[in-house]
Formats: C-alpha cells, sequence, structure tokens
C-alpha cells in the first residue's frame, strides 16, 4: 500500500517543506523580497553559495567530497515537469489505478479520489529541492529567499555526498511486491539527509533563522498538504519525520559509520525504522506467501497488485477503526509479517 504514497523512491531524493516540522511549523516559503534577480545571477549565487555549504556539509556528515556537484534554480512549472516525467518514467498507468483501488478499498482515501493528479499537485507543491542522481545535480525551488535556502542546499548536498559514497542509482529499480522495505530504505536515505540538516542548521543559527522566517511567512504554500487524506499526509512525512528520528538513534549508538554501514546492511522494514532496536538486532521481517485464487474467481478476474503493508500502513489501517493513535500504535507494534493480493474483476471497480 505504501508504495506510491511518498512519491516512489524513483531516482529522486527530495527535500520537502514538510521538513519544517523540525522547526514545528509545515507552511510554505515566501518569495524572495524586492526585486527578483535575473534568473543568471540567482543561478550564480546558487553555485557560489554551493560550494561552501558543501564543504560544510562533507564536514557535519563525515564524507569527504569525492567530486564537485552542479546545481541551479527550477520554477514551479520546471519541478511540476519533472515530476511528471518522473512519474510517467518509473510508474505505469495500471500501477497507479492500482494504487487507487487499493488505497479506497482499505478505506484510506474517499471513494471519489484521483490519485494520480492529486499526487503530482501536492509533491509540485512540497518539493523545495531535489537531488537527481543520474544528472549528479540537485534543484532548488526559485521561489526560495537564498539564505533560507541553504538547509535544503544542506539536505540536497547530503544526498549528493551519499550518491558519490552509497551510489543512490542502486534504488532506481526497487523489487516489486515489497514496497515497506522500500520505505524503510527511502527513511534512511531522507533520516540521514535530514539530521545532517538540522545539524547544519544547529551550527549555523542566523541561517537557521531565515529558514524559518521564510517558512513562516505566508501559509498559502500548503494547502494540497492540508487536504490531502491523511495516510498520504502521513506517509509522505514518515521518511523525513520518523526517518530522522531512526538516523539520530542510529548516530548516537556509532555516529556517522554506524549510519554510513546502514547502507550496506539496509533496514528492512517499518517495522525496523519505528523500533530502532529492531534494526540493531536486524530482527528481519517473515515473508509469507499466498496461494494465487484466481481459479476460483474465474478467468476473467485479474491479480493488479501483490505487496506487503508492513507496521506503518497497518498502523494507519487500524486508526481508520479505532481512532486512537496509542491503541493502534501499540496493536501494529505486534507486526511480523504480512502480504496481500488485489484482483480486480470484470466490473469497474
Amino acid at each position: 500500500m505504501s508504495k506510491q504514497i511518498p512519491g516512489k523512491l524513483q531516482a529522486l531524493c527530495c527535500c520537502l517543506i514538510v521538513t519544517s516540522l523540525l522547526v514545528g511549523t509545515s507552511v510554505g516559503f515566501a518569495p524572495q523580497k524586492g526585486v527578483i534577480a535575473s534568473r543568471t545571477t540567482r543561478n550564480a549565487a546558487i553555485v557560489a553559495a554551493t560550494v561552501a555549504v558543501l564543504d560544510e556539509t562533507s564536514k557535519i556528515r563525515e564524507l569527504p567530497i569525492l567530486r564537485p556537484v552542479k546545481s541551479g534554480a527550477q520554477s514551479r512549472a520546471e519541478i511540476e515537469h519533472m515530476i511528471v516525467k518522473n512519474q510517467r518514467e518509473n510508474t505505469t498507468a495500471a500501477e497507479m489505478h492500482a494504487t487507487e483501488l487499493v488505497l479506497k478499498k482499505l478505506g484510506l482515501v474517499p471513494a471519489d479520489f484521483q490519485y494520480a493528479p492529486f499526487i503530482v499537485k501536492l509533491l509540485t507543491e512540497q518539493v523545495a529541492g531535489y537531488y537527481d542522481p543520474r544528472m549528479q545535480r540537485f534543484f532548488v525551488a526559485d521561489w526560495i529567499d537564498l539564505e533560507g535556502q541553504k538547509p535544503v542546499m544542506a539536505h540536497e548536498l547530503a544526498h549528493a555526498l551519499q550518491d558519490q559514497h552509497f551510489n543512490l542509482r542502486r534504488f532506481e529499480k526497487w523489487p516489486k511486491g515489497d514496497s515497506d522495505a522500500e520505505l524503510a530504505a527511502h527513511s534512511l536515505i531522507e533520516g540521514d539527509a535530514t539530521l545532517a540538516m538540522a545539524l547544519y542548521m544547529a551550527k549555523n543559527p542566523m541561517v537557521a533563522l531565515a529558514f524559518v522566517r521564510s517558512i513562516a511567512t505566508t501559509n498559502t504554500a500548503s494547502e494540497q498538504f492540508k487536504q490531502a487524506p491523511r495516510a498520504l499526509r502521513e506517509t509522505l512525512t514518515f521518511p523525513y519525520e520518523q526517518g530522522a528520528d531512526w538516523a539520530s538513534v542510529i548516530y548516537k549508538r556509532g555516529g556517522w559509520s554506524m549510519l554510513s554501514a546502514s547502507f550496506t546492511k539496509l533496514p528492512q522494514s517499518t517495522e525496523q525504522i519505528l523500533h530502532p532496536e529492531k534494526y540493531l538486532s536486524y530482527e528481519a521481517p517473515i515473508k509469507i506467501q499466498l496461494p494465487d485464487v484466481r481459479n476460483f474467481l474465474g478467468h476473467d478476474w485479474k491479480k493488479i497488485d501483490a505487496d506487503v503493508n508492513g507496521e506503518w500502513s497497518l498502523y494507519l489501517i487500524l486508526d481508520q477503526f479505532l481512532n486512537s493513535p496509542s491503541e493502534s500504535k501499540r496493536a501494529a507494534a505486534g507486526w511480523a509479517g504480512d502480504r496481500y493480493f488485489f484482483y480486480e474483476g470484470p466490473k469497474a471497480g
């Protein structure tokens, strides 16, 4: 169920406006004050800032710079084009259809919800910057003030350093059928970068203040996030919130070297992210096998999805009925493994 909710790991590593959770708010960024600088002048300023922020992020994250990182700014239209292109290249229409039906059948979105167009609008609104491992380049949103942009740059440059040392492209083609493990890997990547960003802000209080001012100026850039069904909203933030909490535990336990080792010994489930002690003991999920029941359903039924929910999605499903996060989390914490098949019959829906 969770495979599409975070925008899919795909080929991009994004810094979302929801990373402002670090400073206690999830409102949008304000545009630059005064006269907007020309694109050439702005890009030149970003390139200069990249060199300085990359050097500092490298020292904070304890990963040497192996090569320079190219950077630039993009408009909302350009970021939306990137999101749509990435979605088309990495997700088929059939997969999007299946995701929408699964979300509806589990009661996590309204019956009239249209997943594909909504996720594009949501990510266009929320993406403040992204690093593309294929291009080995990062982009920041051109409506964010440069000083307030630097924490976003630290986040994206942490991804660039991850890529230089751990090869993020190996995560592009995630095996189908276990998106819970994919979300766990996504949480490692984003949690690591979010922790590096938080430490960068702690070392640069004036930059942190500019960041807070930027996100506190306007509330207009979070309308889609507010309207998103809870399952989409909370799973979108999962790699940043729970991922950062997990990364902090690993960092306190063994420093950056242990976090770096996690890119080899990947977390296997959201259970391991939610309960870091289960990662440290490497308590593996139980792999569930299911029989294919198409012969019982009829030849005109199709299996359109097969996946693992994991502890996180189980929590979201339970809480739709229990409406008690503490009870739902306690119940979901008993998760050991699961698998579902989703079949669609000859009648639409």
